[in-house]
């Protein structure tokens, strides 16, 4: 079997350089931890201007198009990518204009953006977490000022929903079979 195997760390600088182990499952980095895990993708090392510096200075760690030389599957666990640089502001939200034939204005001139290397790895439970965020939507209509790393933790972590979701309809012509309940059929 070819998996990636990610590293088991308590931080992102760890899990490079010395890791306690790789597992590309829960279960095994819980065995290797000895604790509980969290997968986790964090930057980290300095930042570059360009993504030709970034992989000359990850070289072997990265894919590199330029030359076609890719790492061994199971050791794909960083990648490059490109940040807003500190300091740099993003670009504010626009209105649509509809002005000569066009909904949007011209692009204005885009921030100042630096590569840095992301690892992803198997937190070990005991390690300092991640700020827990809170469900986007209810975050909003709370209208409570949050903090700038509430923010940050809300954008970065996926979508969760307010409430479970709804069980799906049975279609008119769809069955579940009496042997495997579980399970919806299309009926003829």
């Amino acid at each position: 079997m070819t998996a990636i195997l990610y590293p088991v760390a308590t931080n992102a600088e760890q899990a490079l350089s010395r890791p306690k182990g790789r597992a590309a499952r829960e279960s095994d980095a819980r065995r290797r931890a000895g604790d509980a895990v969290a997968f986790a993708s964090e930057p980290v090392g300095p930042a570059f201007t360009t993504r030709e510096a970034a992989l000359d200075a990850y070289r072997g760690r990265v894919e590199d198009e330029r030359t076609g030389a890719t790492p061994d599957i199971e050791d794909r666990y960083c990648r490059l990518v490109e940040q807003i640089a500190d300091g740099a502001k993003p670009p504010r939200p626009v209105a649509a204009t509809y002005a000569d034939g066009h909904r949007w204005p011209p692009p204005a001139k885009a921030p100042r953006t630096v590569w840095r290397l992301s690892v992803s790895y198997w937190r070990i439970g005991t390690a300092e977490r991640p700020i827990e965020a809170p469900q986007a939507r209810a975050a909003r209509r709370s209208r409570q000022p949050l903090e700038a790393d509430a923010l940050r933790a809300i954008a970065q972590t996926p979508m969760r929903a307010t409430k479970p979701q709804q069980p799906l309809d049975i279609g008119l012509f769809e069955v579940r079979p009496p042997e495997a309940p579980h399970i919806v059929m299309p009926d003829e």
